[in-house]
């Protein structure tokens, strides 16, 4: 067994495949395989999070998955919105998540706030140009 760090996305992808290849062998605890597989797996842990950060989610998406994820409803959302016309605002992208709508959707929802905060664009709403008609 020699281990050593991964510095390339070559090596990264050799210590991929001798992963995979231990895996399938289920060394069985207090062999020299499964020591190797520990060792390899921390070591490639290491790598993917120097080089391959997970970023955190957008916002609404954010918000969509812990409302699914609790069992929860429109009209709980709501609630923690202020409205049901503020929630189809939010969610159609013409109004931006407000600090009151932050803070109860951290506090309800347990949803970390920097990623509540981070920056999404909204789209313009759509004006209606009036026109006089003269008589």
């Amino acid at each position: 067994m020699n281990i050593k760090p991964i510095r390339t996305k070559k090596e990264h992808k050799a210590a991929l495949a001798r992963v995979y290849v231990l895996m399938e062998a289920e060394p069985a605890d207090g062999t020299p395989e499964l020591d190797e597989l520990e060792l390899l797996a921390m070591v490639v842990e290491e790598y993917e999070d120097e080089h391959t950060p997970v970023l955190p989610p957008a916002p609404l998406e954010a918000i969509k998955f812990r409302i699914e994820q609790l069992g929860m409803t429109d009209s709980d959302l709501d609630r923690i919105l202020g409205s049901r016309q503020r929630r189809s605002e939010v969610f159609r992208g013409t109004r931006k998540l407000s600090l009151g709508m932050i803070r109860m959707l951290h506090k309800e929802l347990n949803i970390p706030a920097e990623t509540l905060i981070k920056e999404y664009t909204v789209k313009p709403r759509k004006r209606t140009v009036r026109t006089r008609v003269r008589r």
